[in-house]
């Protein structure tokens, strides 16, 4: 390939990306400048089927519903649920819907098909069980949580009966009326109940810690897995319906720090048993700070990304996706003086560029961020080169079956 004023761009396959990256990160977190088109899952499916194969990774998370995942990770590792049930089910945001994520779930059920369960891939979703429209009831996380501590602790050990706290918890109806995320008033967030039951949480979390599961037992360490992910999202989901009947300015600013924080602690979990291919939104696994204008007021935050890159150094590796053409979006050719424009001068459909080349390349006064025609998509900001690990560029995103909300 003839060298370019980036440097030798390369193909997009495992082997480059680690090169670029220099190592096998144990949190490798690929991201995508826009939702709901295949081209970009396509290219996460290949590098996740080359990283399997050729470098023991074995778990990939996307940017879905934590609590649905189960029911994906569950059909792949033992063949539960019939695929069309799966896709329904299991991914949250209208994602189950995409050609490409079925093609990821079929792959890898075919993949663990008689291996030993210790070598199986895992899928898991990183977000929290929430949607544009507001966030799910919290009864599936504590009643999942309840039991589990149920059937290992005597019962005055614990804050209270499921049948208290069913009475608690009431319809879910309750929790996800649409009209909270835009009027507080209608959040049931901050009444008593709902204070009595983040007490509850947070006593059967402290319960759950206290025990000492028996790690010899790989179904007791997979329950013991899933009950520390319900504890997190029962906290986790009960904070946000607290904030979510907030009247003062800082409603927003919590509501997506606290997102992005439960998005964090799940990658950090799933990092502690292996190395993990972890797929979403360049904005939530990018290193800086995440920003976001809405009513006349910017919030700035610390994503997904930024918390667990603290946590874990040299371990974190972020991997942006720029794009050229969405044109079925009104995303037509980019600017040549952007960097998606230097990037389509590239021979391929696709390539692989070293971010600090490319940084070199433009000089101590980058371009402007290239401006996005559509508001689904968000351009590449040249001045945040130095936070990538690697660049993907796809040259653009043909038009496909419509799955995603992107309305």
């Amino acid at each position: 390939m003839t060298p370019t004023p980036v440097g030798a761009p390369r193909a997009v396959d495992a082997a480059g990306l680690l090169k670029v990256v220099g190592a096998r990160p144990r949190l490798l977190a690929l991201g995508e400048p826009t939702h709901g088109e295949d081209a970009l899952l396509d290219v996460r499916n290949d590098l996740f089927r080359e990283l399997v194969e050729e470098y023991g990774y074995r778990t990939v998370a996307v940017e879905s519903d934590c609590l649905a995942g189960l029911v994906v990770d569950d059909h792949v590792t033992s063949g539960a649920g019939d695929l069309d049930d799966v896709m329904a089910r299991g991914f949250s945001h209208g994602f189950g819907g995409s050609a490409a994520n079925r093609e990821l779930v079929r792959w890898m059920r075919a993949f663990n098909a008689g291996r030993p369960a210790d070598d199986h891939v895992r899928f898991a979703g990183f977000d929290g069980p929430l949607e544009s429209s507001g966030a799910a009831s919290p009864r599936q996380a504590l009643t999942a949580l309840h039991a589990f501590l149920a059937a290992r602790c005597d019962a005055p050990a614990l804050p209270c009966t499921a049948e208290a706290l069913d009475g608690l918890l009431g319809p879910d109806a309750r929790w996800t009326e649409p009209a909270a995320m835009r009027d507080p008033s209608r959040s049931v967030g901050r009444t008593p109940g709902a204070e009595r039951l983040r007490l509850i949480a947070d006593d059967l979390a402290a319960l759950l810690d206290a025990q000492v599961p028996d790690l010899r037992d790989r179904d007791e360490r997979e329950a013991w897995d899933r009950a520390r992910l319900h504890a997190r999202t029962a906290s986790g989901l009960l904070r946000y319906h607290f904030w979510t009947a907030d009247t003062s300015p800082a409603r927003l600013g919590w509501l997506l720090t606290l997102r992005d924080s439960m998005m964090a602690a799940r990658l950090l979990a799933l990092a502690e048993r292996g190395p993990v291919l972890a797929h979403g939104h360049n904005g939530h696994l990018q290193r800086e700070r995440s920003a976001m204008s809405l009513g006349g007021r910017r919030e700035e935050w610390w994503g997904a990304g930024a918390i667990a890159a603290s946590r874990l150094g040299e371990e974190y590796a972020f991997v942006a996706t720029a794009l050229g053409t969405i044109r079925h979006r009104g995303v037509q050719d980019p600017p040549p003086d952007t960097v998606e424009g230097i990037l389509a001068a590239l021979p391929g459909d696709r390539c692989l560029v070293d971010p600090r080349l490319l940084a070199a390349a433009l000089g101590d006064v980058p371009p402007a961020p290239r401006a996005s025609a559509w508001y689904g998509y968000a351009p590449l900001d040249p001045a945040r080169l130095a936070g990538m690990d690697a660049l993907v560029f796809v040259k653009d995103a043909p038009e496909g079956p419509e799955w995603w909300p992107a309305g």
